[in-house]
This record gives structure tokens, sequence and C-alpha cells, in this order.
């Protein structure tokens, strides 16, 4: 599954989390908006969750692994398990379309309404119509410069937006550990 109109990157590296995004939003082949923010910290800023897909949904989303947050006690694994298998079988959560990406100081996720709770073999992950170029940035960054995973995350989301036409430069990125 692939959403038009956004790139979101999540790195893990040197006990640090960078979760980034774009802020444009499209409406067909029309931006519409281009500060969107399409990532947040939950859990009492423990946990950093980054969108693609519907905005509305996302929130919705948002809300959702929020709830599951709090009521695991922060245990993001297990928070995400049970957000996709609601997402999965709930009649209405069912027609939500979009992708999120999850992290805290350990782990790095991509959840989707499919069920998937997938973890990355390596420590980046990324979605949206730019995400292939973002994670094929940070995956060279990583390896051939000491740049932080902010930095990464950063020019993985610059070099994204000068290839896809659905990314911009406005960035937000948030970040976790120390």
């Amino acid at each position: 599954m692939e959403f038009k109109g956004t790139t979101i990157i999540c790195v893990k590296k040197d006990g640090k989390v960078a979760l980034g995004g774009d802020g444009q939003v499209t409406l067909g082949s029309t931006v519409v908006k281009s500060k969107a923010k399409k990532i947040r910290k939950l859990y009492n800023d423990k946990v950093v969750v980054g969108f693609a897909g519907a905005t509305a949904d996302a929130f919705t989303l948002f809300e959702k692994l929020e709830d599951k947050l709090n009521e695991y006690a922060g245990n993001l694994t297990r928070a995400a398990v049970e957000l996709a298998k609601e997402w999965r079988t709930d009649k209405i959560l069912r027609r939500l379309e979009a992708l999120l990406i999850a992290a805290d100081s350990s782990s790095i996720y991509l959840i989707s309404g499919n069920g998937d709770v997938l973890s990355p073999d390596e420590d980046i992950c990324a979605i949206g119509s730019g995400g292939n170029y973002a994670y094929a940035a940070a995956k060279a960054l990583l390896k051939y410069s000491n740049l932080t995973a902010e930095e990464v995350v950063k020019e993985s989301l610059n070099i994204a937006s000068s290839i896809c036409i659905y990314t911009n430069s406005n960035i937000t990125i948030e970040t976790l550990g120390e």
C-alpha cells in the first residue's frame, strides 16, 4: 500500500530515535497545504508516530494508539499489535486508509490496517510516496557518514523532496533518547 502525498522516515542510531516527515498535503495533483505536521509524540513523549494517508484517518489512529499505550502501560509492542488487530477487524476502522510508523527508544514498527506490525531488519523505516527515496538515502548516509539520527532523517527527507513531487522540504522532526 503506497500513499501519494507524503514521506515519513524513522532512523535509530546510537541510542537516539528520530522520526520526520515533510509538510506537503496534496489533493489529486494540487498542493493544498505545505506545512502540515504529520508526526506526533504520544504517551508522555515516550513514543513518536508518523502517518501517510488520509489525515482524518491518521488522527483517529493516533488517538487509538495512544489509548492502547495507556491501556498497556506504554508497551509499544503490545499497543501496536492490539491496534492492528482492532484496525483489521473493526467494521469502521478497517476502512481507514493510512500507514503508521511508531517508535520508542528500543523499537520501530510499521503498522497497517491489514494487521501488519512489522519491525524493520535495519534501524530505518519509511513510508509514503517518497519513502523509498528517503530509505535509500538514509541507508547510504548511515553507512558512509557520521551524521546523527536526526541529521540522517533531515538529509533523507531533503533528498526525497528533490525527487518526489508529492514531498516538500518543510520538514518536521521529533526525537527520542539521549
